[in-house]
């Protein structure tokens, strides 16, 4: 491998007229000299390809093909690609200028096949109020003790806070086209699995875009669901074929627990499905989990009123104040840190 070897980054974009630019000022900024920016734009109607293709001249590809989703935008572009190293990055995020080169520097050090990951925040209109916040996933972990982690814990790792070698990512195979939501926990379930150690790059940074109407992570539709019993029943079985102790089968156990508990009052067939996991693995002693409101009013009308009564007042508007609320308190905290 070379000393500076290539690293693709790879932008699914579909209907990102509004972010696409910030997103890829921020590839292009990127202190490590080596890159290719490809993006896919997935049959946009708002006119991201025409945004997409102002930044051609400065080496960004772009390659426009009829909506398919996320999933079969990220493989084509992989299909495209070169690099020896690997950045998924959805339109709609932002890297830090050095969050690449530092991830590729950390991984050449160590050798093998190795995936990095890094801190990530979220964002809600300003990236300037991004808070990073240490939790247990930012540290070196084993493939397993990192899956049962985020599975015990209810945690995540987002996209673009991921750096792939090229051997890794060939090893899991494609991203699956059949999944809608979830499809990036799927993906990098296997990615984590194909490696050989995580190793967690202090400072290497990206921000993740949230509160966005209509965006995957928050759609309810019946298909939502499905995709996303779907994502679990393969990441914890893939899981579980590496690694079958008690302790992973109760991560598993507590993760379908918990789909239980958002799926509600939906796709009563998943939810049927995934009580036989739950039985399967041993059962789960988990609660009900939520925030603020969610709480207060299972505590008072038990929690499948309080799921029913939240779809009623998501539906009347006050999850978008949520996100407006948060995006205020973020603003506040970086204030108060000047």
């Amino acid at each position: 491998m070379s000393a500076q070897p290539l690293v693709s980054v790879l932008i699914p974009c579909h209907n990102a007229a509004q972010w696409v630019g910030a997103c890829l000022e921020s590839a292009l900024a990127q202190t490590w000299p080596s890159l290719e920016i490809i993006v896919v734009d997935d049959g946009s109607t708002d006119g991201s390809a025409a945004c997409v293709s102002h930044f051609e001249p400065r080496g960004v590809r772009l390659i426009r093909t009829p909506n398919r989703g996320a999933a079969a935008a990220r493989n084509r572009a992989f299909a495209e690609s070169h690099g020896a190293f690997i950045q998924f990055l959805d339109a709609d995020d932002l890297l830090a200028p050095t969050k690449i080169e530092l991830q590729v520097r950390r991984l050449l050090a160590a050798g093998g096949t190795a995936i990095a990951s890094g801190e990530w925040a979220r964002f809600y209109d300003d990236p300037k109020a991004a808070h990073f916040t240490p939790e247990p996933t930012w540290a070196d972990h084993d493939p397993v003790a990192l899956l049962r982690l985020l599975y015990a814990e209810n945690r995540m790792v987002q996209p673009a806070a991921w750096l792939l070698p090229r051997r890794v990512a060939d090893a899991c195979g494609p991203w699956n086209e059949e999944l809608t939501l979830d499809d990036d926990g799927e993906f990098f379930a296997r990615a984590v699995l194909a490696s050989e150690r995580v190793l967690f790059v202090e400072g290497a940074r990206s921000y993740y875009r949230s509160g966005l109407h209509g965006s995957l992570s928050h759609r309810q539709s019946s298909r939502a669901w499905q995709s996303q019993y779907r994502a679990i029943e393969l990441s914890t079985a893939a899981l579980l074929a590496r690694d079958d102790a008690e302790e992973t089968r109760r991560a598993c156990a507590d993760r379908w627990q918990r789909f239980i508990f958002s799926a509600y009052p939906d796709a009563p067939r998943e939810r049927e499905l995934a009580a036989e996991h739950v039985r399967a693995l041993g059962g789960s002693s988990l609660r009900p989990d939520g925030g603020p409101l969610l709480k207060s009013l299972e505590s008072a009308i038990g929690w499948k009123a309080a799921r029913r009564l939240r779809r009623i007042l998501y539906d009347a508007g006050y999850q978008k104040l949520g996100h407006v609320r948060r995006a205020r308190a973020l603003r506040r905290h970086r204030q108060e840190k000047k």
